[in-house]
């Protein structure tokens, strides 16, 4: 256990005043104490005496001087008493005793209670070398005191802060355990999701073959027909979209690009037929798989007319540019808000505002990257989602810089 630091006064330096309160009954022996504390002492000695115990407790609360010396006996009043009135003040003071006669075992007594010294009145050339070593073990039990204490005020702010440790990295760890839990929730969910998807693509894959073989049957049968066509169209759309479906459940890129020279401007205008949308582009030839675009812009412009509510909100728009030609998909629906806008072509990733069902825009995405192009969205002027696809054109200088950005 570590002793208190001293509330009285700290020990003096060198040349500084040594303030001693004397208890003495008789003046003429406190003068002769003074006599021989006036010289071979480093310190400037201010000796105060008082007579008796109202005056001795006084001085100690009012003016706590640096060391006591104290007769052992006075009328009403005695030396160890006096000790433990300093003692209970401040353990670390010196008190000396300064008595005209005491017997050896009484002596003995009053150090082992904690006096630091007692001198003989007869012996008074002894006073200035005890007070020196008196002062000189108060300061080295006030520096030991000071020292324990700051290592113990130490010690406490070091098991504060293992505490604090310990509760951050308790926490640490159930946070941990929580992310390992929601991260297999999650695994658990998305494989689900790919085997929902991969089953879901082989159940479809067979009624739509036999479909697509049905409508090329009829459409032979009926020679030609416009209706006929349109629905094999959507049909073997279709087949590819579940194909696609299937090779992205397993993680794979879309596949199966075939180009040729094609007239994008013939390929917009049927998807704005087959969704009622307004599609005045002109013919542009470009080199590209017509069912992959065809893909593509169908996903966008469905997406489009159900996220506005109505064909009429939305538009099909091409830009001629330097060395590609810039098809935009424009709505007048809620619009894309700037923090899905990253995250809009992740696979699996589904948003009302977005307009997205989980994978067709990746697979359009990924698409557009095989032709050599690029996709983005940005916000239609006034409100609504413009959907940005820039295709290459097979020569550079085909088509001219319009401006348009």
């Amino acid at each position: 256990m570590t002793l208190p630091i001293p509330a009285l006064r700290a020990m003096p330096a060198r040349g500084d005043i040594l303030h001693i309160l004397h208890l003495e009954d008789s003046e003429l022996d406190h003068e002769l104490v003074a006599m021989n504390l006036a010289d071979d002492l480093p310190w400037t000695v201010r000796l105060e005496r008082v007579e008796d115990e109202a005056s001795f407790i006084h001085a100690l609360e009012t003016d706590p001087p640096h060391l006591v010396l104290s007769d052992f006996a006075l009328p009403g009043y005695d030396g160890l008493s006096a000790f433990h009135a300093v003692h209970a003040r401040d353990p670390l003071l010196p008190f000396i005793i300064v008595t005209g006669a005491m017997g050896e075992e009484v002596a003995v007594d009053t150090l082992r209670q904690g006096v630091t010294d007692y001198i003989l009145k007869q012996r008074l050339e002894r006073l200035v070398p005890s007070v020196r070593r008196a002062i000189a073990e108060a300061e080295a039990r006030d520096s030991r005191a000071r020292a324990e204490q700051a290592v113990h005020e130490l010690n406490q702010s070091l098991q504060a802060r293992l505490l604090e440790v310990e509760r951050l990295r308790n926490t640490a760890e159930r946070q941990s355990q929580r992310l390992e839990v929601q991260a297999r929730q999650l695994e658990e969910a998305l494989n689900l999701q790919k085997t929902f998807l991969a089953e879901t693509s082989h159940e479809l894959r067979t009624p739509l073959t036999a479909l697509l073989g049905y409508l090329r049957r009829a459409e032979r049968e009926a020679g030609g027909s416009q209706v006929l066509q349109d629905a094999q169209r959507v049909a073997e759309n279709m087949t590819r979209l579940v194909n696609d479906l299937l090779q992205l459940s397993r993680g794979e890129l879309v596949q199966n690009i075939e180009m040729h020279f094609m007239n994008l401007g013939t390929l917009l205008r049927q998807v704005g037929r087959d969704f009622s949308v307004r599609a005045e582009v002109p013919d542009t030839e470009i080199v590209g798989d017509p069912g992959r675009l065809t893909q593509v812009f169908v996903n966008l412009v469905s997406n489009a007319v159900r996220v506005s509510g109505s064909a009429d909100l939305v538009s099909i728009t091409v830009n001629p540019r330097p060395g590609e030609i810039e098809v935009r998909v424009v709505d007048k629906g809620p619009g894309v808000p700037d923090a899905i806008k990253p995250r809009i072509f992740d696979k699996f990733y589904r948003g009302k505002e977005a307009g997205s069902a989980g994978l067709g825009l990746t697979i359009a995405q990924q698409v557009v990257t095989s032709h050599g192009g690029t996709i983005d969205v940005l916000d239609t002027p006034g409100g609504g989602a413009t959907f940005r696809v820039r295709l290459p054109m097979p020569d550079e200088d085909n088509g001219e810089d319009d401006g348009y950005a």
